[in-house]
């Protein structure tokens, strides 16, 4: 390989979940700063040239010092490096005056030395004798100029490999004006081997046939339901050989996951209690089944062992329960153990009630159910 990057972007340090308790924000947030170190271990370990992050680290230009402290720590952490990596301002964190990338914040100021801000619209970097870098910042959260305007075509007999590096979109929508709009064809007509994008979050790799590649690398974690392809960064690869593209490896690196999920049966919901992987994912959970009272029974136990209690961990990271659609089948007294005949008329004066109120009947069936069972015992 004549140059190997590894290129990120879109970590959005400092977002935050209101929609979730405190302390189920906190390990969401969490994620987000520990997801920087993985990706720092992977440029080490992978042994790249240079890292790229293209923009939108930050969720706001001037976050909280909790989140640029902690970013700080991981690059100075690092004190043995000489492999450049660059912080590309984008849309959400741009390089306005209050920004963390301005000269004088103490962000800007403590950085190692192998750390560059991009803080010039004619960003160039010679990377290596063989490769050159060039970037230019977002300095407004909105914006309808093309960021590749600002790279130099490539010169006749420039052999280097030269390398984009914007923040901004490829496509448009209907009825939607692009933000910082990028022409897909920026990389051919500018005589780059490679440009490196940040904003969609999802991973995307735009190459037409005989055309460099142009790739999003999504964002490292996840941060919302209906994300899809999340929780990666590129590393690239440049050929020595001058007539073959760059190779792009899409690496996982994030830890959560979001999933949406409906459960229909008493099966499904004992599959998802022994899924290993719900420490880490945010669930949605919809339970759409009508049961007897036994399987209704185990269907409640699975439900707070899903969520935790104060005596237990939960087994999902966060969880969203909607229960509505969980019905208990008219139950019989012969479902019920030893019960005494008082209780057995308390049972069919519930069950004549569950055509006007069928939840709070549902309910009390269930609860005393409970305490039958539990007294049986």
């Amino acid at each position: 390989m004549a140059l190997k990057l590894l290129h990120t972007a879109d970590w959005h340090l400092g977002r935050r979940f209101p929609m979730f308790n405190e302390d189920q924000e906190r390990g969401l947030t969490r994620a987000r700063r520990d997801v920087v170190g993985r990706i720092l271990d992977l440029a080490e370990s992978r042994g790249v040239d240079a890292v790229l992050c293209a923009g939108d680290l930050f969720d706001e230009p001037a976050p909280a010092e909790e989140w640029w402290s902690a970013v700080l720590d991981e690059l100075r952490s690092r004190s043995d490096w000489t492999r450049p990596a660059f912080l590309l301002p984008g849309n959400h964190d741009p390089l306005l005056p209050n920004s963390v990338y301005q000269t004088g914040h103490p962000f800007r100021e403590s950085l190692p030395s192998y750390v560059h801000v991009i803080d010039r619209e004619d960003y160039e970097f010679q990377i290596s004798d063989q490769a050159v870098l060039y970037s230019t910042p977002c300095r407004s959260h909105a914006g309808q100029l093309d960021p590749t305007a600002r790279i130099p075509m490539r010169e006749p007999g420039d052999e280097r490999i030269r390398i984009g590096l914007v923040h901004g979109q490829t496509f448009d929508m209907e009825g939607h004006q692009t933000n910082f709009p990028i022409d897909p064809q920026a990389a051919k007509e500018r005589g780059l081997d490679y440009l490196a994008l940040g904003d969609t979050h999802a991973f995307r790799e735009l190459q037409n046939a005989g055309e460099p590649p142009v790739v999003y690398p999504g964002a490292p974690e996840q941060a919302k339901f209906g994300e899809t392809d999340t929780g990666h960064v590129a590393v690239v690869f440049f050929p020595l050989d001058r007539g073959r593209f760059a190779l792009v490896e899409k690496q996982a690196v994030g830890a959560w996951q979001w999933r949406e999920q409906t459960c229909s049966s008493i099966e499904e919901l004992r599959s998802l209690r022994n899924d290993d992987t719900l420490r880490k994912c945010v669930l949605r959970l919809q339970v759409n089944m009508t049961a007897p009272l036994k399987e209704y029974d185990e269907a409640e136990r699975i439900l707070r062992e899903l969520e935790g209690s104060l005596s237990a961990h939960p087994r999902v990271g966060v969880l969203e329960v909607d229960r509505k659609s969980l019905r208990l089948e008219s139950p019989s007294i012969d479902d019920f153990p030893e019960l005494p005949p008082v209780l057995q008329s308390v049972v069919e004066r519930l069950n004549a009630r569950a055509g006007q109120e069928p939840e709070k009947a549902e309910r009390a069936l269930h609860y005393l159910y409970e305490l039958v069972k539990g007294s049986s015992a």
